[in-house]
């Protein structure tokens, strides 16, 4: 590893291994540092009660809440960031997504781009994550240059009853494109694979997709187990000119041509809030003073559906979603949101939420259930932000908008199942310790006034600083970020190539 590299990625994540992907065939010299390890397999892999009630995969890291109080956020930190646990959920943001839109919580704001500016992007990012689904089911679907590369996966018997019943009352589900190869993921083990961690045993991970075969080129490198914790200007200059990180028990330096901050929402902003210096003195990229606010992060509910009549066997679940009510309430009013399946929910998976019901009622509460998703818009708000302290730990004071909508979303679905057939419907609110899909904290936009970077994710402050995570989303609109920030990625980096050309 040379110690001036022409590129410095920080994160491994979606928008980092993507990166690294799309620029390792240039030549440059790429070194990419990432805070966690390979997550290597063990018997802990496909163990519910490990992942989720004993939490042996989250990190020992806590932040503070808006009132200062400690809490565990639930990120990870492994090659391939928080991929390694998402569900493979794949969807494109709606053509609406991009102009502006009145949500009964106020306004969801209009990005920089349009959909048209983004679509050829979000065609090679599916063809990077070799997402599997199916054209023409939702209304709501943008257009798409071709199908998608794989056919969809099926749904288990029980699920394709699922979609009947909803058909019957009235609503269009559709097939989720997902990034897996179910036979793959099955013969490791008969689970589901929405939040179990990927041991390279199916999933169209960023580790997967992107940063292994990024790092089969030579002038690719990783360095594992590196915090960053500062960058440094270029003596008289507005350049990022070093980023120092720990390692090994080391504080250690680069000193390259370009950045490329990867580290996710809230530790992108983090990152840029600790590196202040007398000439930035509330933080890099920070001369409006954007940096951190404007935090959002999905409004989502778990709804269980419950008919004792009938027996879920399903291992997976995971196939289908509804957007009856993403563009609006279906009466005419503002947009509620999206509804996913969830993967399939077992007794473990319940106790660790419920601790005081016996495992005999949550075992038939589940072999009776149909688990789902919930997702509204979150909107964006100045005073929704990560700041850091004395000390530099994170505060996270997220406030929540457009909640009225989530409970009417809620409302509606629980109606609707239980005209389906489905007389016991239950629901729970996530809260702050679930990361959702965090973003919003280091926004795009025409304006530096009003936004940290410029429409293709460059610094205003600093030439020679990109930021691809999903911090760059000036709203969150309602579905999974995932593939948005693998296409930002994909264009980022053509222009990068480009101007590399140029000069």
């Amino acid at each position: 590893m040379t110690d001036s590299p022409d590129i410095v990625i920080i994160g491994s994540g979606m928008g980092g291994a993507t990166m690294a992907h799309a620029l390792a065939p240039t030549g440059a010299r790429i070194v990419i540092l990432e805070r966690g390890q390979r997550l290597e397999d063990s018997p802990s892999a496909r163990d519910a009660d490990a992942i989720f009630r004993r939490g042996v995969y989250r990190p020992a890291e806590t932040w503070l809440d808006g009132t200062g109080k400690p809490f565990s956020p639930g990120n990870y930190y492994f090659h391939g960031g928080n991929t390694k646990f998402y569900g493979a959920v794949l969807l494109r943001l709606r053509e609406a997504d991009f102009e502006a839109m009145e949500h009964a919580g106020g306004l969801s704001p209009a990005w920089p781009i349009r959909y048209a500016d983004l679509a050829p992007w979000y065609d090679a990012a599916e063809r990077l994550y070799n997402v599997a689904g199916r054209i023409g089911e939702d209304p709501t679907e943008p257009p798409h240059a071709g199908d998608y590369p794989r056919p969809p996966i099926p749904d288990e018997p029980a699920i394709a009853a699922v979609r009947k019943r909803l058909r019957r009352v009235g609503l269009k589900p559709f097939t989720l494109p997902l990034g897996l190869d179910i036979e793959a993921w099955l013969a490791r083990g008969l689970t589901t694979w929405d939040a179990y961690p990927d041991t390279r045993c199916g999933k169209m991970d960023a580790e997967n997709c992107a940063l292994i075969p990024a790092l089969a080129h030579d002038n690719v490198t990783l360095v594992s187990g590196a915090e960053v914790v500062r960058l440094t200007l270029q003596p008289g200059s507005a350049r990022i000119g070093g980023v120092d990180f720990r390692h090994d028990g080391v504080t250690k330096r680069l000193a390259p041509g370009l950045v490329v901050l990867s580290a996710g929402a809230v530790n992108s902003a983090a990152l840029l809030l600790r590196s202040a210096n007398d000439d930035f003195p509330t933080g890099l990229a920070n001369r409006a003073d954007q940096v951190g606010r404007h935090f959002m992060n999905h409004n989502c509910s778990a709804m269980l559906s419950v008919d004792p009549r009938r027996i879920n066997d399903a291992v997976y679940q995971k196939t289908l979603g509804v957007n009856d009510f993403y563009l609006e309430d279906g009466e005419g009013g503002p947009p509620l949101g999206n509804v996913q399946l969830l993967g399939k929910v077992t007794a473990p998976i319940l106790k660790g939420q419920l601790p005081a019901l016996p495992l005999a009622l949550l075992r038939w509460l589940c072999r009776h259930s149909v688990d789902w998703y919930l997702m509204s818009e979150d909107l964006p708000d100045p005073d929704s932000r990560v700041t850091v302290d004395g000390a530099g730990r994170i505060r996270l004071d997220w406030r929540r908008s457009n909640m009225g909508a989530h409970g009417r979303l809620v409302r509606t679905m629980r109606r609707k199942l239980k005209e389906a057939g489905y007389p016991l419907v239950l629901s729970r609110t996530f809260d702050r310790r679930t990361p959702s899909h965090q973003c919003g904290t280091l926004r795009f936009g025409d304006d530096p006034a009003t936004a940290v970077l410029d429409p293709c994710c460059r610094s205003f402050d600093h030439e020679n600083l990109y930021v691809v995570d999903a911090g760059f989303m000036p709203s969150s609109a309602a579905v999974n970020p995932a593939l948005t920030i693998a296409a930002m990625a994909l264009r980022v980096a053509d222009r990068i190539r480009r101007e590399e050309r140029a000069a």
